[in-house]
């Protein structure tokens, strides 16, 4: 079996045994999801969705989250943890979200 091959086969068993695997991060789409994983290193997921919905209603696309200040999310996301650098990250990460994909 090639390498290839054990991906493939693996990722079934996982895709038959677990089809609908549940996410415990609160998000709406693809890009929430992004953030509130980012948001989870070092921190629980119990404490990322209390400070997702405030993130969000200030921004929930990457259009909108570059239009907010690091020192913004930072101030905002803060009870996770690791702010400086999770602030950082979001803008950035966004960006290039932007610059690479267009959104």
């Amino acid at each position: 079996m090639t390498k290839a091959e054990k991906v493939a086969y693996i990722m079934a068993e996982l895709q038959r045994l677990y089809p609908n695997p549940p996410v415990p991060l609160d998000h709406t789409d693809p890009y929430t999801l992004l953030i509130a994983v980012l948001l989870s290193a070092q921190c629980t997921d119990e404490r990322v969705n209390q400070v997702t919905p405030e993130l969000f209603d200030l921004a929930n696309t990457p259009q909108r989250m570059i239009q907010l200040t690091v020192e913004q999310i930072k101030a905002v996301i803060r009870p996770c943890g690791l702010s400086p650098a999770k602030s950082k990250n979001i803008h950035r990460l966004s960006e290039m979200l932007l610059e690479t994909h267009g959104g």
